[in-house]
This record gives structure tokens, sequence and C-alpha cells, in this order.
């Protein structure tokens, strides 16, 4: 029975690593989102006469790869955050972390749609 408990113990920090790893995978996917996000909204703008309408559709596709990008790296912060013994400095990084791309995100909705993340949509009439 000890052998069991020496076994898994001797695993948990394999474990670990490769959830590091995965951590690290998706922080990068993270950034490749946004940059390939930039780098096609940037295409496309230049592909399109120079008039006020292109600018803010060239503006608002920056922000929705931005938002994506974000959501991404919010994630790889939980994930290796998880992946360390989890101790109050850990979770207060990851809290720290979190609200500062949550305010992101909120500045974001709002340069991009007009209105706070939590406002219904205008469009869609009173009862949305």
């Amino acid at each position: 029975m000890e052998e069991l408990g020496t076994s898994i113990v001797g695993i948990e920090p394999v474990i670990g690593h490769w959830i590091r790893l995965v951590g690290d995978g998706i922080d990068i996917f993270g950034v490749v989102v946004i940059v390939i996000g930039i780098a096609w909204s940037t295409w496309g703008f230049l592909g399109q006469h120079r008039e006020e309408q292109h600018y803010q559709q060239f503006k608002i596709r920056i922000g929705r790869s931005l938002l994506l990008g974000l959501e991404i790296l919010v994630a790889a912060d939980i994930v290796k955050t998880i992946a360390v013994e989890p101790s109050f400095l850990s979770l207060g990084v990851l809290a720290g972390l979190v609200v500062i791309r949550t305010f992101l995100s909120w500045s974001l909705v709002l340069e991009i749609e007009g209105r706070w993340p939590w406002q219904g949509d205008r469009r869609a009439g009173p009862l949305a």
C-alpha cells in the first residue's frame, strides 16, 4: 500500500509540469488570436476605401479580436494557477489579473458597442 502512495506523490510533479505546458500553450494561442485578428482587420481595412464606415468596421474587428484574446489569456492564467500549488499569493495574483482583464474587456465592449456589457442590446427593443 505504501508503494501506491509513493507512486502518486512521484507523479504529481509530472502532472504539474504538463498542466503548466498546457497553460503556456493556451497563452501562446491567445497571443496568436490577437495577432491574427489585428492582421486580418488591417488587411481588410487596407483593401477598402478610407471612409468613416470602414474605419469603424476596422476598429470593431480589432476590438473583437482583443476581447477573444483576453478571454483566452484569462483561461491560461486559471490553468497555470491550478498547476502550481494554490496559495493565497498565487490566487491573489490571479484575482488581480482577472480584474484587470475584465476591466479591459468592459472598456472594449463600451468602445465597440457603445454600451456597458451588463446593459441590454439597444437594437433589440425594451424586452431584450
